[in-house]
């Protein structure tokens, strides 16, 4: 398959050295203006969960081929939500065809999203890895699993394709019952675990934050009070949460519990500590924490755990 990724990020990178080990054709669309332009080749240091729970660590090198084609059969979109419509109007201002993958944290409603794609066919999709690009350095985790819209709930017309492209790489997905509303609730996660290890942490050095969160079971039972609190936003926009009940359970148990098993989950999964240690971009992870806080606000959620741990990070920002 034809794939075109957009940019030079770690995620989209990620999965582009994999759909390409698989034997696709991976191209990349870069802004002449972009600090990566001249990149042509990286190093990947790889902990890869897919066949080894513990994950199998090696390293490898990726060719970073620019993009040559007017047509795809798939674009892998992975970057602030933010910056979703200007990449849409440098796709169809370059006349770019193909079913785009957007993989984003967007916060957003299917309205605003319908806007911003005007017109294009797209399926939202969540990354299961993560990582950084130093120089020319691609340090990354991941996992087996990759979370995709439901087929019914779609509207692209190659949707076995695409399950076809994450079979070709061994990664299985995952349906949750709405995609935009897991997104949600993903974040929602994210933010009261990123705000109780901000709270604590020094801002220039996120690694240690998260690796202070992870030892302290005083750090993790108030995460676990801070998600408690952020998933009633979510549930504040319309979210009926019996349907994630998967994603929720170990939160709603007795404090003197939950803190205990993420603890242990840390200290023995070493794909999800990797993964927590190397996303470092303090301005995206503050960023989720923000679009919680703000519709915490609007909609006069009582979370004060997860405000006062947001305000007191964002002030060292």
């Amino acid at each position: 398959m034809d794939i075109l990724t957009i940019g030079l990020g770690t995620i989209g990178t990620t999965y582009s050295y994999l759909f390409s080990k698989a034997g696709h054709n991976v191209e990349h669309y870069i802004r002449k203006s972009s600090k990566k332009i001249n990149i042509t080749q990286l190093n990947v240091d790889v902990l890869d969960g897919r066949n080894n729970k513990k994950g199998d660590h090696y390293t490898d090198t990726y060719k970073v081929n620019t993009h040559t084609k007017d047509n795809y059969d798939f674009i892998f979109i992975s970057m602030p939500a933010g910056n979703i419509k200007s990449v849409i109007e440098t796709l169809n201002s370059n006349n770019i065809k193909g079913t785009i993958i957007l993989c984003c944290g967007i916060w957003k409603d299917k309205k605003y999203l319908e806007k911003v794609m005007q017109g294009r066919e797209y399926i939202l999709g969540y990354p299961v890895a993560g990582g950084n690009i130093v120089d020319a350095t691609l340090t990354c985790c991941v996992f087996d699993h990759f979370i995709l819209e439901k087929k019914e709930n779609s509207k692209i017309n190659n949707y076995d394709k695409l399950v076809s492209l994450f079979e070709s790489c061994n990664i299985k997905l995952e349906t949750p019952y709405d995609m935009l509303e897991w997104i949600w609730l993903h974040m929602a996660i994210n933010a009261g675990v990123v705000s109780i290890a901000a709270k604590y942490a020094d801002m220039d050095n996120p690694t240690k934050a998260a690796e202070n969160l992870m030892s302290s079971s005083k750090l993790l039972a108030e995460a676990v009070c801070a998600i408690r609190e952020t998933s009633k936003i979510i549930k504040a926009r319309g979210v009926n949460l019996k349907h994630y009940r998967n994603e929720l359970w170990g939160y709603k148990l007795p404090i003197f519990v939950s803190a205990p098993i993420m603890k242990r989950m840390f200290a023995t999964n070493i794909l999800t500590r990797k993964i927590m240690t190397l996303h470092n971009n303090t301005e995206d992870l503050l960023f989720v924490c923000k679009c919680l806080y703000d519709t915490g606000k609007q909609y006069n959620i009582k979370a004060p755990i997860f405000y006062n741990a947001y305000e007191k990070a964002e002030s060292k920002f």
